[in-house]
């Protein structure tokens, strides 16, 4: 079977030899053809449904980068040691405060003590007042007393 003596019939039309490798080489070429751009087709609509879903990604990242941009983020890293610097001196102060509140505690408990001994002295107070009006009563009566006696001893004077 040699391609001079090969011939082909599809329907009234006959093929030989040559004409045969020729059409089977454009047939080819196109299905070919056809094939890859079928392919690059079918690629396109799924870089295309790609690109539809990475849309709302590019939005997202320019407003985020329009949020660091408004909030001067260049600037955060010094605002950051302002505040550490800032939370030294709170906890610093916090601890003088603690000590502040020991001892205030231990304040409390003097001036409990001292308003009973001030009770006490309270209840003294009015003791003495009450003895010293005795005392009084008694110097008075003592006095009544020499003088009585001085008036018997001498009762012309």
């Amino acid at each position: 079977m040699s391609l001079d003596t090969t011939e082909l019939k599809i329907g009234k039309t006959t093929f030989k030899g040559a004409w045969i490798a020729v059409v089977f080489a454009l047939a080819s070429t196109i299905g070919g053809g056809v094939w890859t751009a079928s392919s690059l087709y079918s690629r396109l609509e799924i870089v295309e449904k790609k690109s539809s879903n990475v849309k709302p990604l590019v939005e997202k990242v320019t407003l985020i980068e329009q949020r660091l941009e408004d909030n001067d983020v260049s600037q955060l890293k010094g605002k950051l040691a302002t505040l550490g610097t800032r939370l030294d001196t709170l906890l610093s102060q916090q601890k003088n405060l603690l000590e502040l509140k020991d001892e205030v505690a231990e304040l409390s408990k003097d001036i409990e003590s001292i308003r009973g001994i001030v009770t006490a002295a309270e209840v003294l107070t009015k003791d003495l007042g009450d003895t010293q009006k005795e005392l009084k009563k008694i110097n008075k009566d003592l006095d009544d007393v020499w003088d009585g006696m001085d008036y018997l001893s001498n009762p012309l004077k």
